[in-house]
């Protein structure tokens, strides 16, 4: 009845358990023996009629639930088919148990075998990327490290596809592990816009740099043929020398992006006190420090002795102080500091200017980004300076890391591995 009841619903439930009670008392009459009276024909039609009732009403909401859940995952199965990343989710082992259709696209059009945990599937294919020892390592370190949050980049060869993976542990109600979600993106549109992008950067800069040179050219000689300007003219002479500075600096900074981008900035390394560079960065600061009425100040605590390329410092410290003394308002202070610490050379550039929001602060070493606070107030910038200054710093082998609050100020600190000699160069 049960059985009954679940299958064919309520109603016809009920109907069965009618018909059960009269086959049970058509039976009754053959055999000859059995309660027959009223009562027990009453309470054995009533428990099994109830009985095909509340079976009826049970089955109903198992398929009312069973078509929820059917909805649900149809809902849910679109929803991950509709994005335009590859998505799947696999065991801590890496076997796959839910993916998407553009994954399994991407599979296809990789050669991706369609067996196998999802880091041996991407470890077949090492053969058809531009790197394909490195990729072979990482695919290695991925399959060891099931609970590792991993971002990476591959080429395809003779296609020239760039694809970015992303994984991320998932872990359940009791924090245990219970699995990885992947992702697969082609990035190759935006990687060709980033060429072309530098390309062009790269290109302005040089036909930039020709006028630029004639202009500073004749400056020089005007500077001979000042005395005989009017008062007008020489303030002309003025804004004519500084734009031109700066133009030249923005200039070089681009050409510098675009080395750095392709890898290609070199260094002259030699053992270097610290504190001699940061001295003669301060002392090239104060001008502007003094304008802005804002105190700016050296404490070299014994100074660090680093193997570094003195050219190379010198604009990280110029890049630092000159962006503290420009977002630090009239009566702030500035706080260079030198000093050594478990064998590394550390510089620390503290400000008490406008701060930086929280949420902005992970792109600040993003080309051309500007925080809030900056456009906010028209303070003028390219964007460039803190990219520089990372790109230098970690070409040393050394850190650097920001901490700053909105409306307090800021501190910028690069730690740079000390020499191993501790003379240093004349």
């Amino acid at each position: 009845m049960a059985l009954l009841g679940v299958a064919l619903g309520r109603r016809r439930g009920v109907l069965a358990g009618l018909l059960a009670t009269g086959l049970y008392y058509g039976a009754v009459g053959i055999v000859g023996h059995g309660p027959t009276d009223a009562l027990s024909v009453t309470v054995r039609a009533v428990a099994l009629t109830g009985l095909g009732l509340f079976a009826g009403l049970g089955g109903r909401q198992l398929r009312e639930s069973a078509r929820t859940q059917r909805t649900t995952e149809a809902l849910q199965t679109s929803l991950i088919d509709s994005a335009l990343d590859g998505i799947c989710l696999t065991d801590p082992d890496g076997t796959l148990l839910i993916s998407n259709a553009p994954l399994r696209r991407l599979a296809v059009e990789l050669g991706m075998p369609p067996f196998g945990t999802i880091p041996e599937r991407l470890l077949a294919i090492s053969d058809d990327v531009t790197d394909p020892e490195r990729y072979r390592k990482r695919m290695m370190e991925l399959a060891e490290s099931p609970d590792a949050m991993t971002a990476d980049e591959f080429e395809q060869v003779g296609t020239g596809r760039v694809f970015r993976g992303f994984t991320v542990p998932v872990y359940d109600e009791r924090q245990q592990l219970a699995g990885r979600v992947w992702t697969l993106r082609d990035v190759t549109a935006d990687r060709e816009l980033d060429r072309l992008r530098d390309g062009f950067v790269a290109s302005v800069s040089h036909e930039l740099r020709t006028p630029l040179t004639s202009i500073s050219g004749f400056l020089e000689l005007l500077a001979d043929e000042e005395d005989h300007l009017t008062e007008t003219g020489r303030s002309y002479l003025t804004v004519i020398r500084r734009s031109t500075k700066r133009l030249q600096r923005l200039v070089e900074d681009l050409l510098l992006v675009a080395q750095i981008e392709a890898q290609r900035l070199e260094l002259d390394l030699a053992p270097l006190d610290l504190a001699e560079v940061a001295d003669a960065a301060v002392a090239a600061a104060q001008p502007a420090a003094v304008e802005k009425e804002l105190t700016l100040e050296l404490h070299a605590n014994g100074g660090a002795v680093v193997e570094g390329d003195a050219s190379r410092l010198e604009q990280v410290l110029d890049n630092l102080i000159s962006n503290a003394v420009k977002f630090t308002g009239p009566g702030g202070r500035v706080d260079v500091t030198v000093a050594s610490e478990d064998g590394r050379g550390v510089i620390s550039v503290s400000d008490t200017g406008v701060g930086i929001p929280a949420s902005e602060q992970e792109r600040l070493f993003s080309r051309f980004f500007r925080a809030s606070t900056a456009t906010r107030r028209a303070i003028p910038g390219t964007g460039l300076g803190l990219v520089i200054v990372r790109a230098i710093v970690e070409q040393h082998g050394g850190t650097i890391e920001l901490d700053s609050c909105e409306g307090e100020g800021t501190r910028v600190t690069v730690a740079l591995p000390v020499a191993a000699r501790e003379t240093v160069a004349p």
